[in-house]
């Protein structure tokens, strides 16, 4: 005899098939746990002696890097809890384009003090009203150690901007900053509008380049296509540019027609018809005074060999986003047909030239004079892994560049306004009554992480360094960070060590949210996932 029990409770309610936690151990603790876990994982990469990642994806690509950003995007995070400190590391590198680590491995420490205060006894509101007055104070704090004097700075001074980039680039290429910072900056001011604000990170562009070494890195005023010139004529000096977007060929007509040819003399005629229309366009795009033309699409054999007998250049660009910023580059409106282009249509470059660089054959188009909105950084290394994480750094000198268009506040980095945020928190902990006080007390605690991350990295006794560094500070020299070489506590200014103010802001507080948000959960519940057959993963694709 069997009883058939009815559901009661959460159950009656929901699907069969659901899942759900609550309470301080099954749904906080477990929550904190995954955060503490991928916090873990990044923090090892924080800093100029950062270790590096080496991450498969779904499809099989391997990446080799220390930048947070990637590696978290890579990693596909499926815990609810752990996406959101994954949320609040892309938001920083949306914003400001550094400084992702620190958002990530700063909340998952935030949230690791909070699990010890949780613990103790405290209620997760009573933490999340503490943290809520620590991170309030630290940003009144760290406008007090900005930097005098470093409001206003001239963006096109290149030692004025390689002073601030230094720091995002070693922290990704640790040794190689003092190459790679003047060749980024010289790009950034190259491609500068009048009004700085308005600068578009989309023109520095990036060619990659497998061969050579660093040192053989230069900049291009203009573009570098990856690919050869159609045709035999391969230099072109001082030329005009013609765009065509819908390619250089006889265009088919809309209509499905039917010719009828009775004899060998007809059909001879209709061959040199659809000749001498070619013929007859190419011309036109010659007598307009165009000495390159740039096909969006098929060039085809005909077209190909009036271009020749004219002495017009051909290239062909089939990426539609690369098709566009040429036409920024050289100034061309790109026309849909081909046809005789008006003179305003026209774009114009100093020279287009193909060149060999370690046995790949690229386009070169200069345009050394004023105007010039793109300028390419061509990046030499041994391997495609390097090349994409020398690409990264790249990409994060050129938004920080971006972020000091808009702010250049600075603040000393190497830890040391770290430190001084902890020994001022602590301070204002001691000052507050309530129970929020633990929690301040912690906020303040978990800045210790930066310092002791850094010194931990470069093989130093963390422990000895955070203590000597409280001392330098409580004397008075807030300056003082980890000279990661020397191994020990140093000016961050005599090392020319300097975060941007933008940085630090962006990635404290989004940590200080994303922890907040973590503890605000009490309950998770799941629905039962949808149904249907769980299909095979599809196989490992090619890069392109």
């Amino acid at each position: 005899m069997v009883f058939n029990m009815q559901p009661y409770g959460l159950q009656s309610m929901l699907k069969e098939g659901h899942r759900h936690l609550s309470g301080l151990e099954e749904a906080v603790l477990k929550n904190i746990d995954a955060c503490q876990e991928l916090s873990v994982i990044t923090r090892t990469s924080l800093g100029p002696n950062g270790m590096n990642k080496m991450v498969i994806n779904h499809l099989d690509k391997l990446f080799v890097t220390n930048d947070a950003a990637t590696i978290v995007n890579e990693l596909e995070v499926q815990h609810p809890a752990a996406k959101i400190l994954v949320l609040a590391g892309k938001a920083q590198q949306e914003e400001v384009g550094d400084g992702a680590n620190l958002a990530i491995s700063f909340g998952g420490e935030l949230l690791h003090n909070a699990a010890e205060l949780i613990r103790t006894g405290l209620h997760p509101s009573e933490i999340i009203s503490g943290y809520t007055k620590g991170i309030n104070k630290t940003i009144e704090i760290l406008d007090e150690l900005v930097e005098k004097g470093s409001e206003t700075m001239d963006v096109r001074n290149k030692d004025e901007v390689v002073l601030r980039m230094r720091a995002a680039v070693a922290s990704k290429q640790y040794g190689q900053e003092d190459i790679l910072c003047p060749l980024i900056a010289d790009a950034c001011i190259q491609v500068c509008p009048k009004n700085p604000v308005n600068f578009n990170v989309d023109n520095v562009r990036v060619a990659k380049l497998v061969g050579g070494g660093l040192q053989n890195c230069t900049i291009v005023r203009g573009m570098v296509l990856k690919h050869d010139a159609v045709g035999s004529i391969k230099k072109m000096e001082k030329a005009k540019i013609a765009v065509f977007v819908s390619g250089v060929d006889t265009s088919a007509t809309e209509t499905k027609g039917t010719v009828l040819i009775q004899s060998a003399e007809q059909l001879e005629n209709y061959s040199k018809t659809e000749e001498s229309k070619v013929e007859e366009l190419i011309r036109a795009v010659a007598e307009s005074g165009a000495k390159v033309i740039v096909s969006g699409g098929a060039v085809g054999e005909m077209a190909l060999h009036f271009c020749e007998r004219y002495k017009i250049m051909v290239l062909k660009i089939s990426s539609k986003f690369e098709l566009r910023r040429f036409c920024r580059t050289t100034g061309a409106i790109a026309l849909l047909k081909l046809s005789q282009p008006n003179p305003d249509e026209l774009g114009y470059a100093d020279s287009v030239s193909v060149e060999e660089i370690g046995g790949t054959r690229v386009t070169i188009v200069k345009n050394e004079e004023g105007g010039n909105s793109v300028s390419t950084i061509v990046l030499r290394a041994s391997t495609d892994s390097i090349l994409d994480d020398l690409e990264r750094a790249v990409d994060d000198g050129v938004n920080v560049y971006k972020a000091m268009c808009r702010d250049s506040r600075i603040v000393p980095g190497a830890g040391a306004t770290e430190i001084e945020l902890a020994r001022r928190l602590k301070e204002f902990s001691q000052k507050e009554t309530g129970l929020d006080q633990y929690a301040i007390a912690k906020f303040a605690e978990s800045f210790e992480l930066v310092p002791k991350t850094l010194a931990e990295n470069a093989g130093l006794n963390s422990v000895e360094v955070i203590s000597s560094l409280y001392a330098e500070h409580a004397s008075g020299n807030t300056s003082v960070g980890i000279d990661l070489d020397e191994g020990a506590c140093k000016d961050a200014s005599a090392m020319k060590v300097w975060d941007l103010h933008v940085t630090k802001f962006f990635a404290l507080k989004y940590a200080a949210d994303a922890a907040c948000t973590v503890l605000r959960v009490d309950q998770i519940i799941m629905a039962k996932p949808a149904g249907g057959p769980k299909r095979d993963q599809p196989a490992g694709m090619d890069e392109d």
